[in-house]
């Protein structure tokens, strides 16, 4: 089975910081998103995502998933690349790894995928 695209904590901090063009999505439960989001990140619960596949096809930009720990995001993306979606990338460790390197939470995400 070919690798998904995944990326570290540290470099998504440098691709804020740097505000390259890319989306960052919360696959998260709603309970979940209510303890906080990464900066500007959208929302749109993992078992939506079969249903919003025109979402990521119809980005021009690399899409950055997250979830609390990386599995279930590593799971969207594997999901996303066999649908032919190539544009999406894995944070490992997700939520847990980003509090614990002390990066900060906002308190709402920019909003949901339509």
């Amino acid at each position: 089975m070919p690798r998904i695209k995944e990326i570290s904590v540290s470099d998504l901090h440098r691709m804020l910081r740097k505000q390259d063009h890319f989306e960052l999505l919360d696959i998260r439960t709603p309970a979940e998103v209510e303890r906080g989001v990464l900066p500007n990140a959208r929302t749109l619960a993992m078992h939506l995502v079969p249903l919003k596949l025109n979402y990521f096809t119809e980005s021009p930009r690399q899409i950055v998933i997250y979830c609390r720990t990386g599995s279930r995001s590593a799971q969207v993306c594997r999901f996303l690349n066999q649908q032919g979606i190539n544009n999406v990338i894995s944070l490992r460790g997700g939520v847990v790894k980003w509090a614990s390197g002390g990066h900060s939470l906002d308190p709402q995400p920019r909003g949901a995928v339509e």
